[in-house]
């Protein structure tokens, strides 16, 4: 290391000049609003504290600093880097690599983040025809102080070596890997305002690639080159002018370099637009829409630029063939027969989508088609949509065999599914605060499309396969995309969105001359969309009567398949965290069993215990046990033992326990979930007033998520209950994990210590950000036996041991729980009994307790 090139004095009056600079330009924007202003002149500030501290470095002659990246652009956001290059003539020798090594230590010794590189022209050149991130940083790149010869050099062999073509293939391939990576959504809830689709990044591409070619530099002189129109270049420059502002904000609100716009930042960026609650709106809500209807605008002009640019770049003969009367295929795009074809014939806005459908194969449309479709949008009105030709060729996009998800997607960037579904246009960009959505309303609805076309795809068999085998059999599949339509789309309205969806659908269906069954079916789908996974996830599916109601509601077995179906779209719909593959065997638990009951078979308790274990025995003898070696411990389970537990796991208990039935010592035993996920944990021990507080302070101190309990105490007075548990450190370490488990819990029960005190533990920053009021519901079940406890609240670390030790302390029994996790909130369901129940005044008491317990 070189020695420092400054006194600390100077050093220290250097960073301090600095730091007044920057706060009175940060102050200046507060007043003033102006993103731009405050980035030139945070680039003007620090080019003067950089040329001050390079030219007390006393580099040598035939040296440059010079500014690449966003810094070289001539912007520097709050708490960008700032990217710099140290341009040398010639290998810097040990002198100026000593001085060099100062020089960057008091780059940061300012307070300055820095990126740096050191290389001659030679090593830059070489460097950028490896690296597309390099070559696209030397691009912007721009003198900051030094050798101005040595920096011109640099930049003619730069523009010598660079390849157009190469370049635009090479960022447009990144941008498609980028876009990738955010699901081909700007309508993410948190989306990243400068690489989601439709952001900043999109429109530095298109930059990029034009300065690359030598064809523009600004949105001015791309409308000069006719790339686009005047009033699209004015769009361009006021969508960059807002998302600078918005990245601006997110910059000083955060005090650091933060490019999310996460939903507890939302409100307070919200508040210094001067945005506020309005009848039941967050502000969040209005700059969220803001943002999401220019990022729509941005990737539409996006896809023109780039279409003009790269026939710019790669000019081939134009070969045309007609599709139809109104449309050609052009290089492998549909391109509209005339200018003004939407004009004359407005039903074409619609037919265009139909036309991609029948043909998957075409990458597109061409620029100019694009350009007139969004200007030909508005022609849907009333009358438009009350036309019968429009109405049929709307169902021809719904029943296309092929592409109907790209029409759909299409149709909805560009405008004209919402203008179309009058509905559906109030949830465009439409946030959703219920801590399981990762989209907006418009997008999920997208996805939920999505995931019932991937059921129907071939390739896409292994993913779900169960869903695949339903679908392949079902038949006008596309009355459920109707469903998936409408399923949310009165979403925001207030009120329940199922019953306000339900007479859209009802509207629409009728509208455009669907049978009666079909209408029906479509309501029924759209209203009942929330009820099987409620049904799955928060009732008894081994009571009769729980599958009895639900089998009368879905009525046959058209229903209950389209039920399936939807449901499981639905949930994968949300979030990629919200499903898993418990979930997916309540779900498919409860279709096979309500198939039976609507096939005539009863779901009744005597069958389904007999057939349990005829099927546990079966698997018994596999592990060659004595034909009675069962009874010592069957004798002691009731049915709802066997009701409640599958063949497989009956058999798997029962080799565990055969010869421990009396044990006086906990028995303990795990082994990998037959559903391929997690771990089923099973403790067996005489039972004890606080055994699920127990065991759930030990799931809670290991950081296990529990799906599932099943609580079961035997006619002998054992206790024998079964959980589920996952973790992400699961994956790769199973059997060392198992061991852990059946020797440490067991240890735990043996020990008997007192309950340790349960902790608040710690939130996720969205549950912080919207927080929820507990609820706890305490009423006793419709046969009078037993109370049915629900609990609602954020979800937290040591949740459920905070719920059980409460429990625990008022002696109550518990008997199954049912666990549901949707996103970052829980709603668990638990039967309970005890004596102090029957005291109204202790229940009140309890009650309380619990959501003491449940506070954040």
């Amino acid at each position: 290391m070189g020695q420092p090139l400054l006194a600390d004095s100077s050093r220290t009056q250097l960073r301090q000049r600095l730091k007044a600079e920057r706060q009175v330009l940060i102050d200046a924007f507060h007043q003033d609003g102006k993103p731009e202003k405050l980035l030139r002149g945070l680039r003007t500030c620090v080019d003067g504290v950089l040329t001050d501290a390079w030219l007390a470095a006393g580099l040598p002659a035939g040296t440059a600093l010079v500014g690449v990246g966003g810094y070289g652009r001539g912007e520097l956001f709050p708490y960008s880097d700032v990217d710099l290059l140290v341009l040398l003539g010639q290998p810097a020798d040990a002198i100026t690599q000593a001085k060099l090594e100062s020089l960057v230590q008091l780059f940061w010794d300012l307070g300055l983040e820095i990126g740096h590189s050191i290389r001659t022209v030679d090593e830059c050149l070489v460097e950028s025809r490896a690296d597309i991130t390099v070559q696209t940083s030397l691009l912007e790149a721009r003198l900051v102080t030094g050798d101005a010869q040595l920096f011109a050099e640099l930049q003619r062999r730069y523009r010598e070596a660079m390849d157009p073509q190469a370049f635009f293939r090479a960022k447009t391939a990144e941008m498609r890997l980028r876009h990738a990576k955010y699901e081909y959504t700007a309508f993410s809830l948190e989306p990243n305002v400068k690489e989601s689709p439709g952001a900043l990044r999109d429109l530095q591409v298109i930059l990029w690639v034009a300065k690359a070619a030598r064809l523009a530099e600004s949105w001015s002189q791309l409308a000069r080159g006719k790339f686009i129109t005047r009033t699209e270049a004015r769009q361009l420059m006021e969508k960059e002018y807002a998302f600078k502002d918005i990245r601006v904000r997110l910059h000083l609100q955060t005090g650091r370099r933060e490019d999310r716009l996460v939903f507890d930042v939302q409100t307070p960026i919200a508040k210094t637009f001067g945005l506020e609650n309005i009848e039941g709106r967050r502000a969040s809500e209005f700059l969220m829409q803001r943002y999401y209807w220019a990022a729509k605008t941005v990737t539409q002009l996006n896809t023109i630029l780039l279409q003009n640019i790269e026939a710019q770049l790669f000019p081939r003969p134009s070969s045309a063939a007609p599709l139809n009367a109104y449309f050609n295929e052009v290089n492998g795009f549909i391109d509209i027969a005339a200018g003004d074809i939407f004009e004359r014939h407005p039903p074409a806005v619609l037919g265009i989508f139909v036309a991609m459908t029948e043909r998957p194969d075409l990458k597109g449309m061409t620029a100019r088609t694009i350009r007139a479709l969004w200007h030909a949008r508005n022609c849907i009105d009333d009358a438009y949509r009350a036309d019968p030709f429009n109405k049929a060729q709307f169902l021809r996009i719904l029943q296309a065999p092929s592409g109907l998800v790209h029409a759909l997607r299409r149709m909805n960037d560009m405008g004209v599914l919402g203008r179309y579904l009058p509905a559906f246009r109030s949830i465009i960009g439409q946030m959703q605060h219920d801590l399981f959505h990762v989209y907006t309303v418009d997008q999920h609805i997208m996805m939920v499309v999505r995931n019932l076309r991937r059921f129907t795809m071939p390739e896409h068999a292994h993913e779900y396969p169960f869903c695949s085998q339903l679908i392949a059999n079902f038949r006008d599949r596309w009355l459920l995309y109707v469903a998936a339509l409408f399923h949310d789309i009165a979403k925001g309205r207030g009120g329940d969105h199922s019953e306000l969806g339900m007479q859209d659908a009802e509207d629409f269906c009728r509208s455009h001359g669907l049978p009666e069954r079909d209408t029906e079916l479509v309501v029924f789908l759209v209203q009942q969309h929330l009820t099987m996974s409620t049904v799955a996830q928060k009732q008894d599916l081994s009571d009769p009567d729980v599958i009895a109601a639900f089998a009368a509601l879905v009525k046959d077995e058209r229903h209950l398949s389209a039920l399936y179906l939807l449901t499981v779209a639905d949930i994968r719909g949300t979030s990629p965290k919200v499903w898993n593959a418990w979930k997916a065997k309540l779900l498919e638990d409860l279709y096979k069993t309500t198939l039976r009951v609507l096939g005539g078979e009863p779901h009744s308790a005597d069958r389904e215990l007999r057939v349990r274990q005829k099927e546990a025995l079966a698997t018994l003898r596999l592990f060659g046990l004595n034909a009675d070696a069962h009874e010592a411990l069957w004798q002691q389970l009731d049915v709802a033992y066997f009701l409640r537990h599958d063949a497989s796991d009956i058999a798997w208990q029962t080799r565990a326990l055969i010869d421990k039935v009396d044990s006086d010592r906990p028995v303990v035993r795990a082994r990998l979930a037959p559903i391929g996920e997690g771990l089923q944990v099973a403790v067996y021990i005489k039972d004890q007033p606080d055994l699920f507080a127990r065991i759930c302070s030990y799931f809670d101190r290991k950081n296990f998520s529990i799906l599932d309990a099943k609580i079961h105490t035997t006619r002998h007075g054992y206790a024998l209950d079964t959980f589920m548990v996952t973790d992400e450190t699961f994956a790769g370490s199973y059997r060392d994990i198992i061991s852990l488990i059946e020797h440490e819990l067991c240890a735990l029960l043996l020990a008997q210590d007192p309950l340790p005190p349960f902790s608040r533990g710690r939130l996720s920053r969205l549950s912080r950000t919207f927080p929820i009021t507990p609820t706890v519901d305490l009423r006793p079940d419709e046969r009078g036996q037993f109370y049915v406890l629900s609990v609602a609240a954020n979800d937290r670390t040591g949740l459920l041991y905070a719920i059980a030790s409460v429990l625990a302390r008022y002696r109550i029994n518990l008997h199954t729980a049912k666990i549901l996790t949707l996103g970052e909130r829980v709603e668990d369901v638990f039967l309970v009994d005890g004596p102090a129940l029957n005291n109204p005044r202790v229940q009140v008491q309890l009650e309380t307790e619990l959501l003491d317990a449940l506070k954040i």
